[in-house]
């Protein structure tokens, strides 16, 4: 049984370093885009709310990280998953391109908050495609 909580935390580590790492990418691709096309306003407002986005699923995968100890210690369910801390992070940053409409995209700041779950279905995506390829290796 401790194996295969290992096994599973190694898994869950996986993942939620091929996400980050996702999210750096489409970070940096913003910032190219920002530098050099001239739709700036719309470039700084996917950042926004990427760098956003970004938080919110930091901080979702820590409150996980935290729950799954939690039941699998103690065998209660102990806190919640940072519902109200995300949803703040997603208002400040529209009340950000609200107050400063010259410099972000109103739509673009709220397209890019939804980006973390983009890269969380992109991720979930190659991975059974991969398991499809190779199903052995699970």
């Amino acid at each position: 049984m401790q194996k295969k909580r290992r096994v599973i935390m190694q898994e869950y580590e996986n993942m939620v370093n091929r996400q980050r790492k996702w999210m750096l990418y489409l970070l940096a691709l913003l910032v190219l885009g920002a530098g050099f096309t001239p739709y700036t306003r719309i470039f700084y407002g996917l950042i926004l709310g990427t760098v956003i986005s970004f938080y919110n699923l930091w901080l979702l995968q820590q409150k996980t990280n935290t729950f799954g100890k939690s039941v699998a210690e103690q065998g209660t369910a102990r806190g919640g998953l940072g519902v109200i801390s995300r949803l703040a992070a997603a208002a400040i940053g529209i009340l950000l391109a609200l107050r400063f409409q010259e410099i972000f995209h109103i739509m673009a700041v709220a397209i890019g908050i939804l980006s973390s779950y983009l890269i969380i279905l992109f991720d979930i995506l190659i991975v059974i495609i991969q398991h499809k390829k190779n199903p052995n290796n699970s």
